[in-house]
């Protein structure tokens, strides 16, 4: 909260400042060209300070227009709000320096403290008003256009097909893989055992056939598995908050499931959420040397949020397999993933999924 009112003063100090010099631009007349230069600095201000994002596809008379506003936002309403705040600071500062000296009763403060307290949460207030004017303004006029959002929404769309792709074969790689590796020599294994049991006479073959059961079993195990994490099919009859049960009953290690959503997810956004929780889980089990995973599944702002936490040692790499596979998979679904993993840790894993 402290950093979020800090950036937000520094920011519009610094539009009251450029305030002047638009102001003058206006005033004057400068050449139209130098109004893109005025606008550019605006731009990086607005984005560093404020979060605003904005688009260089815009033309001159845009940016004149855009200027001529923002010097009444930034100059007047901004300027006079900050003077406002300092005049205050100066006031209460005289008020405390009169009260230590005794040139001010105490029971003067009755009157000056709710009255300043009115104004503290008036100024206040209109820093936030001048703010959002401020990004009003620059999504009015320096917003991206439509043929600029119908790049950036094909960029993103060859990107994260591109991303599906790539995990589909990777997925088709580890399902190949955990077949050959662990089922296939399974099957060899039962194979070479019914033939050695073949072999014997009917009465030397109880034990053959009691290691050829439990052999038979294990592979029925390692194939319900591959299978589970293809597609887990309880999925569909018990629903996401079940599964995830599940999963933090198999994880090895002690899990915490905080599940606060209401009602059943559509398939896509379940699957999504399942694998990103089951995969993270998985990771710090083998490498985190974590004794706490914390999975919460709740929404906000017609998201879905799925958050993982881990006590272990930290260091993951988002660009590890496992990892960038869950990023292209909700990338997919135009969602946005981070991994946050210091060394020390904690590894916080998110995945926000839009409804």
């Amino acid at each position: 909260m402290v950093q979020r009112w800090v950036r937000l003063v520094v920011g519009l100090m610094l539009g009251a400042c450029l305030a002047v010099v638009e102001v003058l631009y206006v005033a004057i007349r400068w050449p139209r060209k130098w109004a893109r230069a005025l606008t550019e600095v605006e731009r990086r201000r607005l984005a560093r300070w404020h979060g605003v994002e904005s688009s260089s596809d815009y033309d001159d008379r845009s940016a004149v227009k855009y200027l001529a506003l923002r010097a009444l936002v930034g100059g007047v309403l901004g300027g006079g709000t900050l003077a406002l705040q300092a005049y205050g600071v100066v006031v209460a500062g005289l008020a405390v320096m009169q009260l230590v000296t005794g040139a001010m009763h105490p029971s003067g403060l009755a009157m000056v403290v709710p009255l300043g307290l009115v104004l503290l949460y008036g100024s206040l207030q209109g820093l936030l008003g001048v703010a959002r004017l401020e990004r009003t303004l620059a999504l009015r006029y320096l917003g991206p256009s439509e043929q600029e959002l119908l790049r950036r929404r094909i960029t993103e769309l060859a990107t994260s097909r591109a991303g599906v792709i790539d995990a589909v074969d990777a997925e088709r790689r580890r399902i190949e893989r955990d077949l050959h590796d662990g089922v296939q020599q399974r099957l060899v294994a039962l194979a070479m055992l019914l033939g050695r049991t073949r072999r014997r006479a009917v009465a030397d073959r109880d034990d053959l056939l009691a290691q050829a059961h439990d052999e038979a079993q294990q592979i029925l195990n390692d194939l319900r598995d591959v299978a589970w994490r293809v597609y887990p099919t309880v999925l569909d009859n018990l629903g996401l908050a079940e599964v995830l049960a599940g999963v933090a009953e198999r994880a090895g290690i002690p899990v915490k499931l905080t599940f606060t959503l209401e009602g059943r997810l559509p398939a896509q956004l379940e699957t999504a959420a399942y694998f990103v929780a089951s995969e993270a889980v998985t990771n710090a089990a083998k490498h985190s040397h974590a004794d706490l995973v914390t999975i919460e599944v709740g929404g906000h702002e017609n998201m879905v949020l799925v958050r993982i936490t881990d006590n272990g040692i930290g260091g993951a790499d988002e660009r590890g397999s496992g990892l960038s596979g869950l990023a292209r998979r909700v990338a997919a679904l135009d969602g946005h993933f981070t991994v946050t993993s210091p060394e020390g840790g904690p590894t916080v894993v998110t995945a926000e999924l839009p409804l």
